[in-house]
């Protein structure tokens, strides 16, 4: 249950004639059992060894925050969120020395003119699409396209950023998003820009983005030290479908996502995303990567507190390196939630993914790369220990409670 305060009570404002403000209190534990086949360390292809182990925010990720607002009279108010990853297994930060790793922002809103907000935040690429994202039913866990290449899933939140919404004009919502690198002489260098479209007309849903990130060197870095990361350190995360590409001088991410909703019972959603690791004079890789990625997911709702869904993508790198038999990943995911209550659900979650052709890894020191066969690497839970053969297997249960 939101625990809703009055900030005059925790003193947290100055009184005003007309001015009205609250702050929420909420949050999400989730805690669960996994199991993981031939699991190895990033980079690694030997010693693959299944694992059962105790996971954390399988479903969604364990969190709390604060969110509140000031009424500052005609129509406009002042907003703000802060909101903390946990792990709820041990207690731990979800990225250590962020006290609020999750976001961290104030800003602006009014109804006729929207928002605007400068802090740790998505990207507008991420927050328009992501209704439709294949992690809605299938958790990014589990779900999201191998490895989280597209950013469909929350892995990436930007520093020092600032996000423009416009109000929804007869179903269409525009967004556009710049993070600051903070490089002493360019201002362009660990930027980070999106930009995304979205309409909604009744059953019908459809969504448009881009998004760039810039590294923070010039030309592309070592593995390691200057790999892609934009506006410190915040970066995408690293698995094994793109651990030989990210010392990249750039990278971009176009994607469309959208959805019908048949019933009351049935709907169906779908997405599809081309992403491109730009190389530059000091990175290990030298020719233009390129992964394509298409995937649909169905959901049906045959009891009130019971919720099915199936899904399938398909990733293939049609540009890597000069490699000939080009990388391709083939995920098949279920995943089962009972609701319990409104804030309380127990659910289930299966995949499969096979893993075709080659790919690159990069060397222990990042400078140069190396060709190796492909291997599987299901959704984005199992980013840092992938399969050390070409398939992986991953299913896991768990219990959520929201407040």
């Amino acid at each position: 249950m939101k625990k809703v305060l009055a900030t005059s009570a925790l003193g947290l404002v100055a009184l005003g004639a007309h001015a009205q403000s609250s702050v929420t209190l909420y949050g999400i534990v989730d805690t669960g059992i996994g199991y993981q086949s031939s699991q190895t360390g990033l980079g690694s292809t030997t010693g693959g060894r299944s694992v059962v182990k105790m996971v954390n925010g399988i479903w969604a990720g364990s969190r709390f925050g604060l969110k509140g607002g000031e009424d500052l009279g005609g129509g406009t108010k002042a907003i703000f969120q802060l909101e903390e990853g946990f792990n709820s297994a041990t207690g731990a930060q979800s990225v250590p020395g962020l006290g609020f790793n999750r976001q961290a922002y104030v800003g602006l809103t009014n109804a006729s003119y929207g928002s605007f907000t400068a802090g740790r935040q998505y990207t507008s690429y991420y927050t328009l699409l992501s209704p439709y994202s294949p992690t809605t039913w299938l958790t990014g866990a589990y779900g999201a396209h191998p490895g989280d290449i597209d950013s469909l899933d929350t892995l990436y939140r930007v520093n020092n950023s600032l996000v423009y919404t416009s109000p929804n004009f007869h179903g269409l919502t525009a967004s556009g998003s710049y993070s600051l690198g903070g490089v002493p002489g360019s201002f362009n260098a660990g930027s980070t820009w999106s930009a995304a479209l979205q309409y909604l007309n009744g059953p019908f849903g459809i969504a448009a983005g881009f998004q760039r990130i810039n590294n923070s060197t010039s030309g592309g870095g070592a593995w390691g030290a200057d790999s892609t990361a934009s506006n410190n350190g915040s970066q995408p995360g690293v698995s094994g479908i793109n651990n030989g590409y990210q010392s990249a001088q750039a990278q971009q991410r176009v994607a469309v996502t959208g959805g019908y909703a048949f019933s009351s019972q049935w709907d169906v959603s779908f997405s599809y995303s081309n992403v491109q690791y730009v190389p530059g004079t000091n990175s290990a890789f030298h020719h233009e990567a390129i992964f394509n990625t298409a995937g649909a997911v169905l959901h049906y709702k045959p009891l009130t507190a019971l919720d099915l869904a199936a899904g399938f993508s398909y990733t293939r790198a049609t540009e890597s390196n000069g490699i000939t038999s080009a990388a391709s990943y083939q995920q098949y995911n279920l995943s089962q939630y009972y609701s319990l209550s409104k804030r309380t659900g127990l659910y289930a979650l299966e995949a499969y993914q096979r893993a075709g052709g080659q790919t690159l890894v990069p060397n222990k020191a990042g400078t140069a790369t190396s060709i190796i066969n492909a291997t599987a690497d299901i959704g984005d839970g199992q980013n840092g220990a992938p399969s050390s053969s070409r398939s992986q297997f991953a299913a896991g249960v768990g219990i959520i409670h929201r407040f």
